[in-house]
């Protein structure tokens, strides 16, 4: 009774809220957390008193470059490599489903009720569907023109480097979520306009490869990390758990439009096939695709039943419903590459074109028109790739309204963000020299909207 004058949504919300504070002080996992903290105080003063004492002849080690040593830097640093102040400014997370509160809901917690809200609105409002034709050449190049970047539209999202990227597909407001490397998850309603439209949750303890918003339900948010496949449910204000395994993930996609199943891939190679209807954290097949390494999966925009995947050299399509413990023989290879893989993505209509970025500084075009054993080159173009081990790699992006036409990262000056069509021309640069002086690897396109976000290695989300 004494909350009659809140509405329905703030009373259902605040329930929940209610009861997941209760289920999370059943774990006890203050006391718990306490504990451990107690025991690693302990073990790091017996480790002190018993290290030598360092002579005075003796030298620090000396750096040795990973690039000169030809050594090729691991792409996803364990948590027990990281310096002990790292470490402990960004402790593991539990595991399990986790309350939907950010880092600052102390200070904020009013701004943070705002944007979850926002979240839920936009949400249960129906989009309409994306035009699926192709807008003419011409037409495209004139509405790109008019995107533009605005100092109001330049935030830093999360602390550290951005590793993937997710646009909320409402036509009304301008809702970005962000992953970084420390697993950190920010959501920026871009359409508020005031400091207090980002906050930062904390879903994760390592980087977040992977995030889609569901293509049937929006109020989901679901993201990939290392160890665990999560589910942010803002009906709920919870991050659920979906999937969780020992073999770090790198990569996922639906296989159905109502986002039920996924393919999920492995670093050390694997891919597994995921059922949120079942119980349990385990996925329901796990398969040997004959990859050292796969570091994106991509499923067929029009027969779902077609996945692919990408990784080291190798570029694979391969059929689910045929997929077996081991020896698995992909439908089609998409051959040429000399060097390793960063992604390969179907075009967005159709599937009858496949762009990849390798580290031998080339993007290619495929014609996978006929998925016939072995795909044929339809462009090859120059570019470079090489972005080091400091900034995240490149992926290239289709436009979802324009099947011809995918956006890529540029190491180029000034900074900019190239999109290119897929005979190879160069068609259009997103560049402000003003406002934009760094590389934005991740890049994200509205469905519906001529909207561009460009994510880059210090936190820092651009809306074109």
């Amino acid at each position: 009774d004494g909350y009659s004058h809140l509405s329905a949504y703030e009373r259902k919300r605040l329930k929940n809220i209610t009861e997941n504070a209760k289920f999370f002080a059943a774990l006890k996992l203050h006391e718990v957390s306490a504990r451990l903290n107690q025991l690693t105080t302990k073990r790091q003063s017996h480790v002190t008193k018993r290290a030598k004492p360092k002579k005075a002849e003796d030298e620090p080690a000396r750096r040795r470059s990973m690039r000169l040593l030809r050594v090729e830097p691991l792409d996803l640093p364990l948590l027990e490599s990281f310096p002990p102040a790292v470490a402990e400014e960004y402790p593991q997370v539990p595991v399990g489903p986790l309350p939907m509160v950010p880092e600052d809901q102390a200070e904020n917690s009013k701004w943070t009720e705002a944007v979850l809200s926002t979240w839920m609105r936009i949400s249960e409002l129906k989009a309409e569907a994306a035009d699926k034709g192709t807008p003419d050449i011409k037409r495209y190049q004139e509405s790109l023109s008019s995107m533009v970047l605005s100092e109001e539209n330049i935030r830093k999202v999360v602390k550290a480097r951005v590793c993937s990227m997710a646009i909320h597909p409402s036509e009304s407001t301008i809702l970005v979520a962000a992953g970084d490397k420390w697993g950190h998850i920010g959501l920026w309603n871009v359409s508020c306009g005031t400091e207090e439209g980002a906050h930062v949750f904390i879903p994760h303890s390592f980087q977040v490869h992977c995030m889609h918003f569901s293509p049937c339900n929006p109020a989901h948010l679901l993201s990939l990390s290392n160890d665990t496949l999560r589910c942010g449910d803002v009906t709920k204000a919870v991050f659920d758990e979906i999937c969780r395994s020992e073999d770090t993930f790198s990569c996922f996609d639906f296989l159905e439009e109502n986002a039920c199943t996924a393919i999920v891939s492995h670093w050390g190679g694997d891919v597994a096939v995921v059922d949120r209807r079942t119980p349990g954290l385990s996925s329901e097949l796990s398969v040997d695709i004959g990859f050292s390494r796969t570091r994106t999966v991509h499923v067929h925009p029009v027969n779902k039943q077609y996945f692919l995947a990408a990784g080291s050299v190798d570029v694979c399509v391969f059929d689910v419903r045929y997929l077996k413990a081991k020896g698995n023989k992909p439908l089609s290879s998409l051959t040429g590459h000399t060097k390793s893989v960063a992604s390969a993505y179907f075009s967005p209509i159709t599937g009858s074109r496949v762009v990849t970025v390798c580290a031998d500084d080339k993007l290619r075009v495929y014609d996978t028109t006929s998925l016939s054993s072995t795909v044929t080159v339809l462009s090859s173009i120059r570019h470079n790739n090489n972005t080091g081990r400091w900034l995240t790699r490149f992926r290239a992006i289709w436009d979802p309204k324009q099947e011809h036409c995918f956006l890529v990262g540029s190491m180029a000056q000034p900074r900019q963000i190239q999109l290119f069509q897929d005979t190879g021309d160069l068609l259009h640069s997103f560049c402000n020299m003003d406002l934009l002086g760094s590389v934005c690897s991740i890049n994200v396109v509205h469905p519906s909207q001529h909207i561009l976000v460009g994510g880059n290695s210090s936190g820092r989300l651009h809306v074109f």
